[in-house]
């Protein structure tokens, strides 16, 4: 594959003391151009979706080569679920208010941010349907988007087990099920507006439905 001149720079010559070094003139991609298709992206996904993105839209609107795209990326599924990835690790921090309804509200209230996003709204629902076509899609979606809300999660229900509010044995997907499901439909799915009172409630039921515990296998 060639190297498109226009997504490098040339790398200083290194000083020629140290034994091991990188050869003079080496490409360095640009950070300005690997920005550039990401925000390209985004606004592929919000114009076609995941399922008519393509490689070509995606530098042709960046205002690059292919060949800058493959070089970070080897294929738009990749590039989806690294920007996916990052937004989703970026944006769920764990909360720590110090209750179990201050977590779950402050919780709620960043996911339905997350879930207003132009790439969570554009991509998700589309790599889901991939995911049940293509076993390697699930598995690498899974690792882009639940392994993080999973760490989180647990962080909440471990908190509130120390604290006493909520019993040993709560699991974070018990957790994961009551917290991201409702808003996830009503959002994504069906696309309602949710406002401050309706959090509020929902973060009532979900507590109500941790202390409840998850009931029989």
């Amino acid at each position: 594959m060639t190297t498109d001149p226009a997504d490098t720079v040339a790398a200083p010559a290194p000083a020629p003391t140290p034994p091991r070094r990188a050869p003079a003139g080496a490409a360095v991609l640009r950070e300005d151009v690997t920005e550039a298709i990401r925000e390209a992206v985004v606004e592929e996904l919000a114009a076609v979706g995941f399922s008519r993105m393509s490689i070509e839209g995606i530098a042709r609107r960046a205002g690059v080569g292919k060949t800058a795209v493959y070089r970070r990326w080897k294929s738009k599924l990749h590039l989806v679920l690294d920007l996916v990835g990052a937004f989703a690790e970026d944006g769920l921090p764990v909360p720590a208010t110090g209750s179990l309804y201050g977590d779950v509200r402050a919780l709620l209230e960043v996911m339905s941010h997350v879930l207003r996003h132009p790439v969570a709204s554009a991509v998700i629902p589309d790599l889901l349907v991939e995911a049940a076509r293509n076993p390697e899609i699930a598995e690498a979606v899974r690792g882009a988007l639940l392994d993080g809300q999973h760490r989180m999660a647990q962080g909440i229900v471990g908190d509130a087990v120390a604290r006493g509010e909520l019993p040993e044995g709560i699991g974070p997907e018990h957790a994961l099920d009551l917290l991201i499901g409702p808003l996830y439909w009503r959002q994504a799915v069906v696309r309602d507006a949710v406002t401050p009172a309706h959090l509020d409630t929902l973060a009532h039921q979900v507590v109500a439905g941790l202390k409840a515990g998850p009931g029989p296998a």
